[in-house]
């Protein structure tokens, strides 16, 4: 999808850079070529998230870039895979870019098309661009989760998130210098985006360390993401409003009665048969 603002930042920025070449068409393709690297890009943590068997529906195409809405296993390989594949795509149009440049050069573009061999010069840059800033360890940017992932195999999924989320705020401090030194005012509303970003981040491990200590109950664990339910009336009736714990009372509200044929990870946040959650066949919900 792309987003309303995108067309008004399109022609802003296209205006801007007007007078690099000798029509503003080659402008145009200019922009187009950058948000087509940004969504490749994306792609790529997309088919790896369906790779890793996540969920991945939906790419959203802004003036900063684009998003990914990416939905991996709740497990540290998976995450770590989803996220890394989108500068492995940067990485692999690198080689690509540089060899049609060499070959432009040799068979006279540069001469012929002067501007064909500056906007292929510009994608170069802009996919390079691309790159260094995503890798930067800063949450929510490709480095940063990428980071969040590696910490998940030592420090577990909370704490891995605190310490990226607190990294990010460090780098938030960085970018908010270099916007009052460049006078950019991009690169202080992408500094105001990194701090919300960080600050949901930090409180999102906040609340993944509790959950972490919550008691569970042995017998069953999420289809999805393997986590065993916590113990408590963590679900909610969706006739009566009244909070119960769906495999204590065998997938039937105890208010009202309801029978819940599937029931939501906690964790992972899934949907998932409520009789695919037991690891023994002495559970058998009513249906």
């Amino acid at each position: 999808f792309l987003h309303w603002s995108w067309f008004i930042v399109a022609v802003y920025q296209i205006q801007w850079r007007l007078g690099r070449y000798s029509s503003f068409l080659w402008n145009v393709l200019e922009y187009l070529a950058l948000f087509a690297i940004v969504t490749m890009h994306e792609l790529g943590h997309s088919l790896a998230c369906r790779q890793a068997g996540g969920r991945a529906n939906q790419i959203v195409l802004w003036p900063l870039g684009g998003v990914a809405y990416v939905d991996p296993p709740q497990r540290p390989g998976a995450t770590l895979w989803s996220i890394a594949a989108g500068p492995l795509v940067n990485i692999v149009l690198l080689p690509v870019l540089t060899l049609l440049i060499i070959l432009s050069r040799f068979s006279g573009l540069v001469e012929a098309v002067p501007d064909a061999y500056a906007l292929l010069s510009a994608i170069w840059i802009m996919n390079l661009l691309v790159l260094v800033f995503n890798l930067l360890p800063i949450y929510p940017l490709d480095g940063g989760q990428i980071l969040r992932s590696l910490l998940w195999f030592v420090l577990g999924r909370a704490r891995s998130l605190s310490v990226a989320s607190l990294v990010g705020f460090a780098g938030v401090a960085g970018l908010v210098v270099l916007a009052l030194y460049s006078h950019s005012i991009w690169i202080g509303v992408i500094a105001a985006f990194v701090a919300l970003s960080c600050w949901r981040g930090f409180q999102s491990a906040r609340v993944l360390s509790k959950m972490d200590r919550l008691a569970r109950r042995t017998g069953f664990s999420c289809p999805s993401c393997k986590a065993a339910p916590p113990i408590g009336a963590f679900w909610v009736c969706g006739l009566c409003r009244n909070a119960f714990d769906i495999f204590e009372s065998g997938a039937v509200c105890p208010h009202c009665h309801a029978r819940f044929p599937a029931s939501r990870c906690v964790d992972c946040g899934r949907l998932s048969p409520t009789q695919e959650w037991a690891t023994f066949s002495a559970f058998t919900p009513p249906l």
